[in-house]
């Protein structure tokens, strides 16, 4: 019986210790050190603890180096931007399974399909898009990119 109420005393102590916020750990006194104060609004103190779920609306990503393929780069121009534009619409429509992005990096326009994590899955996908015979400048470019969180 004795091993028994020991037994859950100390469980009771470690699930309190479980359930403390940061914030509850870094203000708690202990013998020999000093003290912390933490002072924050309410609205972040509820937040403290909870999981991020992100926009409904966009899934959540994680950013990493990886690659993607080139396959259109203008200059400053609307002209650029219209062409830029056009190609997405084009590798939308030719693969709709990779994502596209269109952007201005000065002093050009830009369009780059794919999120790749090695140089091998985006020589794939350069490949495809070659082979299709609708994109000329087609070339591998190392870049931050988005990583699906599952």
């Amino acid at each position: 019986m004795k091993y028994v109420v020991s037994f859950l005393l100390l469980f009771s102590v470690s699930a309190m210790y479980a359930q403390r916020t940061i914030v509850e750990s870094l203000e708690a006194r202990r013998a020999g050190e000093g003290t912390v104060s933490v002072h924050e609004e309410p609205y972040i103190a509820s937040l403290i603890g909870l999981r991020y779920t992100g926009n409904a609306s966009s899934p959540q990503t994680l950013k990493a180096r990886g690659f993607r393929v080139q396959v259109y780069a203008g200059n400053n121009s609307r002209v650029a931007r219209n062409e830029a534009q056009r190609v997405a619409d084009k590798v939308k429509e030719t693969f709709p399974e990779m994502p596209v992005y269109t952007y201005f990096q000065p002093p050009r326009w830009l369009c780059r399909v794919g999120d790749f994590k090695s140089i091998e899955e985006a020589h794939v996908a350069m490949r495809k898009l070659k082979g299709s015979g609708e994109f000329k400048e087609v070339a591998i470019v190392r870049e931050q990119i988005n990583i699906p969180i599952e």
